[in-house]
């Protein structure tokens, strides 16, 4: 259980890298490991796609669930506010075009 928080802790921290930053972390790590050039670009080009993939990810899990806790507390989402808006509008321009 332990190695597998690690690995979700170290892929929330990539995903939270930028793009340089996982790249140079990944130059050094293919370094240190002495990777030839063409692994160490592969790994690098792995690295940085799936930070991106798992920023994603997160980023996708959070707005649910921000979301869900909108729709629980009946707090309407920017959406539906600017529908709500823009059926105002409809309404008081067609209340002032028929009070004429």
């Amino acid at each position: 259980m332990d190695i597998l928080k690690k690995s979700v802790y170290a892929a929330v921290g990539l995903a939270m890298m930028t793009k340089d930053k996982v790249g140079e972390a990944a130059q050094k790590l293919s370094k240190d490991a002495k990777m030839s050039e063409e692994e160490g670009r592969k790994f690098i080009d792995e690295l940085v796609s799936k930070s991106d993939e798992t920023r994603k990810n997160i980023e996708q899990y959070v707005g649910e669930r921000v979301d869900a806790a909108l729709k629980k507390m009946k707090i309407p989402t920017r959406r539906e506010f600017d529908e709500l808006e823009k059926r105002l509008g409809k309404l008081e321009n067609g209340h002032q075009c028929g009070g004429k």
